[in-house]
């Protein structure tokens, strides 16, 4: 790759200061007290002896342990045992330990919750849709007295609906396992709004859910809202915490961003490792929306992905030592199961960080280096801080606030971005 490496040295990246942008922050302050009081008023009677299952995803949401934790103690105190099902598709590799693990990664653990964490694979068919989708779910859920649905609202990478990401999604696809997750992607992204409100709407038809408890985050990824439902309250109420989740969420103040380097990507971030709505990438024809990102380079993937790479595909640039992170038959699981394996194709892949910023500088198509539109950010899940040089700061559509000096992006002597790393 020498020839690469001569090939771009000679292309300078423009300086960068570090930029503050501002999002709504309502926050919520007393998350369990208001845990507590809907669900005393709204959970189904649970009677004693009763095994109840609690829906555990793969996302990091805002102060996840702290609610399974809560209920799991509130179905206690009613004289119930409560069960933590991994409820995550095909994520963590499509086996019972590495969904386990992906629980144990956010501190959901039979230990920390005082529940047992019962992960396994396999799935009982309860119905079929109208189109002929076999709908599948976790064999412990259904043997379960009762289900306690947990999840956020927010929109998907992937498509657009009524439904996106939610307590609906939730039944079709997470508590669906590999093999339920498999059958509603089947018909592709372009179907999955209508896809999963058939199947989610058979198993709140078929399953004892006793509730369901949706969180709604801020633009600083913190609890905003929380909402306990009744079982049939989850299709009328979940579209508008959806809006409400949507006129929330952060974003990079740009229109046209010429180069975008992520830090990090991974699915505890997103489920494409980096929030499509934030880049303005999709590998699906059924969402669109966010900036015009010209070059996208990705620099590396976080430990909690234990290898999946899914959303490295959106990229142009990555280099070396990301892609020797890559797992890519855990990778091309997820891909396989969601029906997009455009999310996991490699990118191009250069000898370390800086060929990634300088790759991305030479094909942007300016030609004056102080016109280039350069955001650097950590990840899409945390953009209140970011960088930007002087050409994206006098783009921004909406108020920044430039919180230090212009300087040279800052590589150590492998030429790897140092911005992020812990003092």
């Amino acid at each position: 790759m020498n020839a690469i490496s001569e090939l771009l040295k000679s292309y300078q990246i423009p300086k960068v200061a570090k930029v503050r942008q501002t999002f709504n922050n309502d926050e919520l302050a007393d998350v369990e007290g208001v845990l507590r009081r809907g669900l005393e008023e709204t959970c189904a009677p649970i009677r004693p002896g009763a095994r109840i299952a609690i829906t555990c995803g793969s996302r990091g949401i805002d102060k996840y342990a702290l609610i399974i934790k809560t209920v799991a103690d509130f179905v206690k105190e009613k004289g119930g045992q409560p069960i933590l099902i991994p409820a995550m598709g095909s994520h963590g590799g499509a086996t019972a330990e590495g969904q386990r693990e992906v629980l144990r990664r956010y501190g959901i653990t039979e230990e920390t919750i005082g529940a047992p964490v019962v992960s396994s694979m396999e799935v009982k068919q309860i119905g079929t849709t109208p189109k002929g989708l076999p709908v599948y779910i976790d064999k412990n859920a259904c043997e379960a007295d009762g289900i306690i649905l947990v999840n956020r609202v927010k929109l998907h990478t992937s498509f657009r609906g009524r439904y996106e990401s939610g307590l609906v999604k939730m039944l079709a696809i997470g508590l669906a396992k590999q093999r339920g997750a498999e059958m509603t992607h089947f018909l592709r992204f372009e179907n999955m709004a209508e896809n999963i409100v058939a199947v989610g709407s058979i198993g709140l038809e078929k399953l004892n859910i006793l509730c369901g408890v949706s969180t709604v985050e801020n633009g600083y990824n913190h609890l905003a809202e929380l909402h306990v439902l009744r079982k049939d309250e989850i299709l009328e109420k979940e579209p508008g915490y959806l809006v409400s989740s949507r006129e929330r969420m952060p974003r990079i103040a740009l229109d046209e961003i010429d180069c975008l380097i992520v830090n990090e990507i991974g699915k505890e971030i997103s489920g494409t490792g980096m929030d499509t709505n934030i880049i303005g990438r999709y590998h699906t024809r059924a969402a669109s929306g966010g900036p015009n990102t010209i070059k996208l380079g990705v620099l590396n993937l976080t430990e909690k992905s234990e290898g999946n790479g899914n959303g490295m595909g959106l990229a142009d640039f990555m280099p070396r030592h990301m892609y020797e992170q890559v797992d890519l038959e855990v990778s091309y699981m997820n891909t396989i199961t969601s029906t997009e394996p455009n999310s996991t194709r490699i990118p191009m892949v250069l000898a370390n960080d800086r060929e990634v910023f300088q790759a991305a500088v030479k094909l942007c198509g300016q030609i004056k280096n102080e016109d280039i539109r350069l955001v650097i950010i950590r990840s899409t899940k945390y953009l209140d801080e970011v960088y930007m040089s002087e050409a994206a700061v006098r783009a921004a559509v909406k108020p920044v606030e430039v919180v230090g000096p212009y300087e040279e992006v800052p590589f150590d002597s492998d030429g790897n971005l140092t911005l992020f790393r812990e003092a």
